[in-house]
């Protein structure tokens, strides 16, 4: 008997040609149209064969496809067309051309979101500080406030110090992570030593005193390290929550970790169930880890047994991820959220259960962060990625709506860290916030992708550093608490900035400070557990060992100061 083979129906590939007639397949898609069917010709017409015979397949190839679409069976259709990147229909193109970037003209503003101009005109690139309301200059009339403020009246000064920005890399290690920073962390104690954490789970330890040290421990997560915090009683462990859903303890020194908590004991079971941690905050009033999920719900962990207290509270909207946790550094009772339901909302820790915020900020989109102010802890700075910075002047005064806005360039695709306006511990004023910058801008024939320092009282570039041979984006910046140092964090490489006029007094760079670890370990076609693309970092890494020569060798520096970005 002869064997029996089984036929099967491969799906039809239709490609359509780059005519004026024909429309793209992403608008077909878009509009619900079938798609175009080739009329019959008169049979009393005679042609050549070669002719009648290619009107034949094509007439049949479109009868099945047709058929196919009324079965439900839609064949797979690709366009040569090119389509706009932003709103997906054809006869224009928009997006980033090397440092420029093209607006779509169906679209408003990419850096406002206001219609009436274009990215390269818009108001808000030339004049950070257009629109921005500046402090007001008031006499406290809250009773609270007056008393909360006469508490900590010796530690804040009335005047506003001289800036001290950190604008010359004083060192780097090139390809420190395998996976693009996700987060980083000054060490307590030590002056000495950055930690940070990656997109693959693991956690770096580096003493950038000793640039050619590299440690890093790769057996603690699964997948990307979110969030970070010492633990007040140890200045030597680490807590850590990630998208794996546990949370670890970690020992610095011998890499040693323990799970504190695992929100996915039976694997991987679906999205619908898997829970990933991403706000993290450590309380050390009442001696408790705080984290928050991609459901809504927080988790308190006791920090002196390791082991999870109370109910999971939902403190955000259900299903919706909470990506930010803070306790105000004064009042620890008081604690700051943020997620992707468009809030940021204050707690009070002493009576948390679902739905008694204390009040509940409204953003237009989702929010990367929520801090209080480092010293007295009266104010509020937020990053929406509605390209917004957010500033509340008083935490006692009327939370309806901000004290100001400013438009900054933090929009960002799915292949990047979210960008996090940070306060400098070390301002006494409260006014000065670190952030990165999204679109580039053209310095010289190289689209450079800058670090602001923001006036947040006035809304002023204070500052905008960048070094011409880091072309990558740098999402993830931290100022150090007690030096002026600044880490960030560049696709998979660390950078450690500091003054340049305290670098050339200390010493000159030489060959020890700038460190290439490692070649291209990326995996082609891998996708972690959290969805993202494992072969999509930052930008493409373009320091080179030429330009790494150039980073040590070369005298040319570009750091620019003043009240407005020159353009």
């Amino acid at each position: 008997m002869a064997p029996q083979t089984r036929r099967t129906s491969f799906p039809k590939v239709l490609i359509e040609r780059d005519t004026d007639s024909e429309r793209s397949s992403s608008d077909e898609e878009e509009e619900g149209e079938e798609e175009p069917q080739s009329e019959e010709e008169d049979d009393g017409d005679e042609e050549e064969e070669e002719e009648t015979a290619l009107e034949n397949e094509n007439r049949k190839a479109y009868e099945e496809a047709s058929d196919a679409k009324k079965k439900g069976k839609a064949p797979i259709t690709i366009s040569l067309k090119k389509v706009c990147k932003v709103c997906k229909k054809a006869g224009h193109e928009a997006g980033f051309k090397g440092a420029t970037y093209i607006d779509c003209p169906m679209k408003p503003c990419f850096l406002c979101k206001m219609p009436g101009h274009t990215t390269m005109s818009c108001p808000h690139r030339v004049v950070t500080e257009h629109g921005v309301i500046p402090a007001p200059h008031r006499d406290i009339q809250n009773p609270v406030e007056f008393v909360f403020g006469r508490q900590l009246k010796p530690r804040i000064t009335r005047f506003k110090p001289a800036y001290v920005i950190p604008d010359q890399v004083h060192c780097a290690a090139i390809r420190y992570h395998s996976r693009r920073v996700t987060c980083l962390e000054f060490h307590p104690t030590n002056n000495n030593i950055l930690l940070s954490g990656d997109k693959k789970g693991q956690l770096g330890v580096w003493d950038f005193a000793k640039v050619h040290e590299k440690t890093v421990y790769g057996n603690i997560h699964s997948c990307i390290l979110n969030n970070m915090r010492f633990s007040p009683a140890n200045d030597g462990t680490i807590y850590a929550a990630s998208s794996d859903g546990t949370i670890s303890c970690t020992d610095l020194e011998t890499g040693m970790s323990s799970s504190l908590m695992n929100l996915n004991p039976d694997g991987w079971q679906g999205p619908s169930t898997w829970r990933m941690l991403y706000g993290m905050e450590i309380n050390s009033e009442k001696c408790v880890v705080l984290v928050a999920d991609n459901f809504g719900f927080l988790y308190l962990v006791d920090s002196r047994s390791n082991i999870q207290t109370g109910e999971p509270i939902l403190i955000h909207k259900k299903g919706s991820k909470v990506v930010g946790l803070h306790c105000n550094p004064v009042q620890p009772d008081l604690l700051l959220s943020c997620g992707n339901d468009h809030f940021a909302r204050m707690w009070d820790m002493r009576r948390l259960q679902a739905a008694s915020s204390l009040y509940n900020l409204e953003h237009r989109r989702v929010v990367n962060s929520a801090y209080f102010s480092p010293l007295s802890g009266s104010k509020i700075l937020t990053t929406s990625q509605d390209n917004r910075l957010r500033v509340w002047d008083s935490i006692f005064g009327n939370l309806e709506s901000p004290s100001r806005e400013i438009v900054h360039s933090h929009d960002f695709n799915r292949h990047l860290t979210p960008f996090r306006a940070e306060w400098d511990p070390k301002d006494s004023s409260e006014s000065l916030a670190v952030v990165g910058r999204y679109i580039s801008e053209n310095y010289h024939g190289t689209a450079l992708h800058p670090i602001d320092f923001i006036d947040i009282s006035t809304g002023q570039l204070v500052a905008e550093v960048m070094d011409p041979n880091i072309t990558t984006i740098s999402p993830v910046n931290k100022l150090h608490p007690r030096d002026d140092v600044l880490a960030s964090g560049s696709s998979r490489s660390l950078f450690i900035w500091r003054p340049k006029e305290k670098f050339e007094v200390a010493e000159q760079m030489d060959s020890r400070k700038i460190v290439v670890f490692g070649g291209q370990e990326k995996k082609r076609g891998g996708k972690s557990q959290d969805g993202y693309d494992d072969d999509s970092d930052d930008d493409t890494n373009n320091l080179k060992g030429k330009n790494v020569k150039l980073l040590k060798k070369s005298g040319k520096r570009t750091s620019r100061y003043g009240h407005k970005a020159k353009r």
